[in-house]
């Protein structure tokens, strides 16, 4: 039995996770800057703050798994970012045993955030972008743009010896590639 159900509006917890990771990263890190000698030490153990994201992480979770409520789902959101920034704070601690104020952590935290940024971005324009996406690959002006990716990421790669760039430049051959192959078929469909 078929039923018109309206779809309720939430809030953007996935926004409001984020948020809350980069302000409490921030907070953090300055915290660490200010007050570099403020440390918890209780018998051997030095206490991280990474403890406290852990904590922070578990309880959002728990609360965001099971309630329903849109305030309990915001607050989940909120300790769920918060303690995640609290253990990217530390990200470059933990792979390197000891090293707080390694670059990995910039790297990690400016990779992590660009990656979760584009899938949030994704998730609610998806419409939006499969119909941009789809006119531009219909157009004739795509299979040019593929052919100028393709001809720019091979000279690259002939000339470089640096396998990151190499691997970057080999997936996007491969996508400029894909994009000329699916611009030919949509134009044969005309």
């Amino acid at each position: 039995m078929a039923s018109s159900v309206k779809e309720k509006r939430r809030p953007h917890f996935s926004i409001l996770a984020l948020l809350s990771f980069m302000v409490s990263f921030v907070m953090a890190r300055v915290f660490t800057i200010l007050n570099p000698n403020v440390v918890l030490v209780s018998g051997n153990f030095h206490i991280h703050h990474f403890w406290y994201g852990l904590a922070l992480l578990s309880v959002g979770g728990w609360l965001g798994i099971s309630y329903t409520d849109e305030e309990v789902d915001r607050l989940a959101a909120v300790l769920f970012g918060a303690g995640g920034g609290l253990i990217g704070d530390e990200i470059g601690l933990l792979l390197t045993f000891g090293e707080y104020w390694t670059g990995l952590t910039y790297m990690l935290l400016i990779f992590f955030l660009t990656l979760v940024s584009i899938v949030i971005l994704f998730i609610y324009f998806s419409k939006i972008i499969n119909l941009e996406l789809t006119k531009f690959l219909r157009h004739r002006s795509a299979i040019y743009s593929g052919i100028f990716l393709v001809v720019f990421s091979m000279a690259f790669i002939i000339e470089t010896e640096n396998l990151i760039i190499m691997t970057i430049l080999f997936v996007l051959l491969i996508a400029a590639l894909s994009m000329i192959f699916v611009s030919l078929i949509l134009e044969r469909r005309k």
